[in-house]
């Protein structure tokens, strides 16, 4: 398909098809062979015909369409049979650009190889605030890129069909297009039919050449889902499961690096995914299907040199004709569910899935009933998190005070074998002697790292939630304007509020007496983490903050009520101690 002009792509979409109509308008009253009349009334009669067919007539594999708009119009199948039985040329006389607006769509055609231009999901915004288009609009700049291309395994017509000028044709309905081609013995037909209220879609492919059928592929190329975030073409993926599979096979933007990559089998569904939305045609049963992974080397940003690797797919079922129900939407678990119980599936929760779920319904939960935002929610699900630890980490607090205490016991053990190396076979009584010093004050010597290491499992349920939750997916919360992405200000403010809040809990939690390396190693932490969260989503931020917010409250109690005696004093009563017992 060749690029449109760039002062073409700037009309906006009522001027385009005005000048669509006024061309077409144009071609009736000075071109009539390329419409004859004659044709007309065939095509009309070969419709009633087919209308009037008995049931056994039509295709054995029927996609899960509305049934009005099934009834409503032959299938493409039946269209073909009706084409085989008047040959002729049905050629487009000029480039039209229809549009189908559902509840949930608005989708742009071009009937120069009927592709898809735009596939805007309304109830989205994509990263530059607009209505999110799920079609790349760098991968247009690429001809072979549009998705619903035809493409082909084996056998190639002899007509280019991405070139071809399909003529289009609406549905009454108004939620179903149309498109047909014929010429050179080659017949192509493309079909898709919307649901008003729901994300699924009938998609309905048939190419013949001289009536004999040629095997070919639907592709989705040069990208899927919002473009605009951060590092949008890392988090798309290809993917596809089989009935007895328990989780999707993901393939990254990497795979068809050395070439596109063509596997077959029994799949429920293949498709494309980023992380918060999917495309993918689903079997009504399991079907042979057959998956090509591409990767296509694109600017991240349009005009610009650097390039990154987008992936694409194409989708067909082995044959000659391909139907789809075709799911394209968020990957919302309760819409995914009805459509399809296997589709919940490729919403990953990872390894901490026991936590992440759990806290997704919580954050829900909370913002649904009571809190009415999400960024509160996660700071009362965090405050909550903490309560319930509480005990661990009081148990970790007073076994770092034990080993404050003991340091000058362990320091007269280093003493006596100062000079001793990790080979000589004396440190290993100097090992023995320091362990005997736990065991009297009752210390557990891994025990003062539990509170480091206690968030550590929620961060990971948190990171998933926000990466994959739809419903925080563009979550407001004060100047924040989307909890799943990092602050778009010039100067984040929450990272920095994380990491003097990490320093300050640092310098109050009392740790063991340490060489001076050892101390500088730990205060370099901080920093560590305020690198690796300067660009980490808002939300899983907000999550460390509040966390170190609740461990200095927690902290400034804990040393107000537990203040500890000289380090000698309180060996001298836990020996007193020892010696009473005995």
């Amino acid at each position: 398909m060749p690029e449109l002009p760039e002062k073409k792509r700037e009309l906006t979409m009522e001027q385009r098809l005005l000048l669509a109509f006024v061309l077409m308008f144009g071609v009736l009253l000075l071109s009539p062979y390329f419409l004859p009349k004659s044709e007309e009334q065939k095509q009309e009669e070969a419709k009633k015909g087919q209308q009037s067919q008995p049931k056994k007539d039509a295709p054995a594999a029927t996609p899960a369409v509305a049934p009005a708009a099934a009834a409503a119009v032959p299938t493409v199948a039946s269209v073909a049979r009706k084409d085989a039985e008047t040959p002729g040329n049905l050629v487009g006389s000029a480039e039209e650009h229809p549009t189908i607006e559902t509840d949930l769509y608005k989708v742009r055609f071009s009937s120069r190889g009927a592709v898809v231009e735009s596939w805007q999901l309304k109830k989205f915004k994509q990263g530059d605030g607009k209505t999110l288009d799920l079609v790349n609009p760098i991968s247009l700049k690429h001809s072979e890129m549009y998705p619903f291309t035809i493409q082909f395994k084996d056998q190639k017509p002899n007509v280019d069909l991405r070139q071809a000028l399909y003529v289009v044709k609406k549905r009454p309905d108004g939620l179903g297009i149309d498109f047909e081609y014929s010429q050179g013995g080659v017949t192509s037909r493309k079909s898709f039919v919307f649901t008003k209220a729901n994300y699924l879609t009938d998609v309905t492919s048939i190419v013949t050449m001289n009536n004999a059928s040629v095997g070919h592929l639907l592709s989705w190329r040069g990208g899927f889902g919002d473009s605009m975030v951060i590092k949008a073409h890392a988090n798309q993926h290809t993917t596809r499961i089989g009935p007895n599979d328990s989780s999707p096979t993901v393939y990254d933007n990497s795979k068809g690096k050395s070439g596109p990559v063509l596997e077959g089998g029994t799949w429920n569904f293949a498709g494309l995914e980023d992380n918060y939305f999917a495309a993918l045609f689903v079997a009504k049963n399991a079907t042979y299907m057959e998956q090509e992974t591409w990767s296509d080397k694109l600017p991240v940003i349009e005009g610009e040199k650097d390039e990154e690797l987008y992936v694409g797919s194409s989708i067909g079922l082995g044959g000659a004709q391909n139907q789809f129900s075709l799911f394209v939407g968020p990957k919302d678990i309760e819409i995914l569910r009805a459509v399809n119980p296997k589709l919940e599936t490729v919403v990953d929760w990872g390894w901490f899935w026991f936590l992440a779920k759990p806290l997704f319904a919580t954050l829900k939960w909370l913002t649904t009933n009571y809190i009415h935002s999400y960024g509160w929610a996660i700071i009362v699900a965090t405050i909550v998190i903490n309560i319930l630890l509480l005990p661990i980490k009081l148990t970790s607090m007073k076994n770092m005070k034990q080993m404050s205490a003991m340091q000058p016991e362990i320091a007269r053990v280093n003493e006596k074998y100062s000079g001793v190396k990790m080979n000589d076979p004396r440190n290993n009584e100097k090992n023995a002697e320091i362990m005997e010093v736990y065991k009297k004050f009752g210390v557990n010597p891994a025990g003062g790292c539990l509170p480091m290491f206690l968030p550590i499992p929620f961060l990971f349920a948190f990171y998933k939630v926000l990466s994959l939750a739809i419903d925080l997916r563009g979550a407001e919360w004060f100047w924040v304007s989307d909890l799943s992405q990092p602050e778009t200000i010039a100067i984040r403010v929450l990272p920095l509020l994380m990491l003097g809040t990490q320093f300050w809990l640092q310098k109050m939690t009392p740790t063991a007496s340490m060489d001076p390396n050892q101390a500088k190693m730990m205060m370099f932490m901080p920093l560590m983490m305020g690198f690796f969260f300067y660009g980490a989503s808002s939300g899983l931020v907000l999550y460390w903050l509040t966390t170190n917010v609740v461990g200095i409250v927690q902290q400034y109690f804990f040393n107000k009520a537990a203040q500890a005696p000289a380090a000698s004093t309180t060996i001298d009563v836990i020996n007193n101690k020892k010696k009473g017992k005995k």
